[in-house]
């Protein structure tokens, strides 16, 4: 979004720089303009940009196919409901990329009662997914979203943490433009020094990491690409050598 500003900060001062121009759109119109979806501030910038020609129809477009590919990842952070998001999206993702994993039942594990959402060849995966979003500021979600090579500090907290349930954890996040992963045991979750065994009073047993610029490079020893997903969870379940 920064950079999408930036361009059409430049653009709107050029129209408004040109000596043909009869639009003055300065910051004070722009600030006061009232919007109703679907016409907001954008619209009106560029149907403005456009219209005194200052960009072509192929410069919009071109604008636009860039902020698409930087902004892949964006309609994530349309999804409010933490458990559509952790459970409904981050499970079909997973199991998108990983076909392999297969969904849990007592017909492979007969102590099975919900307590973790895969199954590989008697391995208990459990997911967790978050969200990159800009740290100490407020607005919707989606308005704090970031992306990967964002300047703002970010916050990210995987929580429902249950190592006892599960024998791997994969952790995937989401920035607008990237979507990282990472492979954890439970005993390295256990061990990890940023895991809070305790998220809420009297929750026993449940904790939840909180990822940061500060801390996530120490995370980097865990971090695969998608198609490292299932032999990493394979090599941390220590069940196959």
């Amino acid at each position: 979004m920064e950079k999408l500003i930036e361009e059409l900060d430049s653009l709107i001062h050029r129209m408004n720089s040109s000596p043909n121009n009869s639009y003055n759109l300065d910051k004070e119109i722009l600030e006061d303009l009232h919007s109703v979806y679907p016409f907001n501030k954008f619209e009106f910038m560029i149907s403005h940009l456009l219209g005194t020609q200052t960009i072509s129809i192929e410069q919009y477009l071109e604008i636009r196919n860039k902020y698409l590919e930087r902004n892949k990842y964006l309609h994530v952070f349309e999804i409010t409901a933490p458990r559509t998001f952790g459970e409904a999206w981050a499970q079909k993702h997973l199991s998108t990329i990983v076909p392999e994993l297969k969904s849990p039942s007592k017909e492979y594990d007969p102590n099975y009662s919900g307590q973790y959402d895969f199954w590989y060849h008697g391995i208990r995966i459990e997911v967790k997914a978050s969200r990159a979003v800009r740290r100490k500021s407020g607005g919707s979600l989606i308005s704090k979203a970031l992306s990967s090579d964002s300047r703002y500090g970010f916050s990210m907290n995987f929580q429902q943490i249950k190592p006892q349930c599960c024998d791997v954890f994969v952790w995937i996040a989401v920035w607008r433009d990237i979507i990282r992963y990472w492979v954890l045991s439970s005993k390295e979750v256990l061990k990890n020094r940023y895991y809070s065994a305790k998220q809420h009073r009297g929750n026993e047993g449940e904790g939840q990491i909180w990822l940061k610029e500060t801390n996530i490079a120490e995370f980097k020893t865990y971090e695969v690409d998608e198609k490292g997903i299932l032999s990493a969870i394979l090599k941390k379940s220590g069940k196959f050598g």
